[in-house]
């Protein structure tokens, strides 16, 4: 077997990698990355970090093996820089695959899509009714609201205070829902880590697209692999174990909503219940900060916590 350590102990910067065509990158099916200068600047500033802290990690496991996760809002670049590290690690000898967390949701996308408006909305017409402001017009306003996709807009609240309230009260439901076990099936991530972790040779992985058919299992070689790297924006959540070192993009909710956009991910990205979504995903990747081992900044600057609470003060 070789000696992770020693082949780490040999690496000071990151690699050189010119063409990026057939890089190693997330398996989530159909998933794109377009690699920038910005996204090779992030992983040279976090690739000598990063070797320095697998080393401990590798001498701890008897398998010589490591988690690591890559998190962050929706468009950070999660995916092109999780790419990139696995790529680098992997062309010094160090065996390593990108899991997406993509693929662990309950439901596809448009499902699970349809499931946050479902939960918000009835979270939010129990609030409104135990609120007492429930009343025939404002049922038929409300429908009407519904019915044109603008009941999570808080221009709308001007016009129809009561509004203020539904928005409120559905926000709090969908926040119990987003990065939930109820949305994703953080046990099964759990499993397949400790699998990795325990010498497995291989491991059946999920796959998810995105119609109902676009369901199965690949068994994955891991006979070879030393780095797990796990690419997620629940990534450095308490809801599943076993990440050895969280890496954490970080952006500000304007920042994220700008990405989402360069990237032109969806076309209702301004959309006010995806605004709500990602206000919420913020938070939680806030709450959480505070485990990350590592802290990039939007300009690829490495942060101590202390650091990022102040970033984030002044956004």
């Amino acid at each position: 077997m070789k000696n992770v350590t020693e082949i780490l102990n040999t690496l000071s910067q990151f690699p050189e990698i010119g063409d990026t065509t057939n890089i190693l990158h997330g398996d989530m099916p159909g998933d794109k990355i377009e690699i920038g200068e910005s996204h090779r600047q992030k992983a040279a500033k976090i690739f000598p970090v990063l070797v320095e802290k697998l080393k401990g990690l590798m001498q701890q496991n008897p398998h010589q093996r490591a988690v690591l996760c890559v998190c962050g809002g929706s468009g950070v670049g999660k995916s092109e820089s999780a790419s990139l590290l696995g790529h680098a690690l992997q062309s010094c000898g160090v065996g390593s695959y990108v899991l997406s967390g993509d693929n662990y949701p309950h439901r596809i996308p448009a499902q699970n899509d349809a499931e946050r408006l479902r939960v918000f909305r009835c979270g939010a017409l129990q609030g409104l009714v135990a609120s007492g402001l429930y009343t025939e017009t404002v049922k038929s306003t409300l429908q009407s609201l519904q019915q044109q996709d603008v009941d999570a807009d808080p221009a709308q609240c001007a016009a129809h205070p009561w509004l203020t309230v539904y928005q409120a009260e559905g926000k709090k439901a969908l926040a119990g829902y987003l990065g939930s076990e109820k949305e994703q099936n953080f046990a099964e991530l759990s499993n397949i880590i400790s699998q990795f972790k325990n010498g497995a040779d291989a491991i059946y992985l999920k796959r998810m697209g995105r119609t109902p058919l676009d369901l199965w299992y690949d068994l994955v070689d891991f006979s070879q692999t030393n780095v797990l790297i796990i690419e997620w924006t629940h990534g450095n959540s308490d809801r599943y174990t076993g990440v050895d070192l969280p890496i954490l993009l970080n952006s500000t909710p304007q920042e994220t909503l700008e990405h989402r956009r360069s990237r032109n991910r969806d076309g209702g990205v301004d959309h006010p219940f995806t605004t709500m979504v990602l206000e919420i995903e913020q938070r939680q990747l806030e709450s959480q900060a505070h485990k990350a081992a590592i802290i990039v900044s939007k300009s690829g600057e490495l942060l101590s916590y202390a650091d990022y609470r102040q970033q984030m003060a002044q956004a």
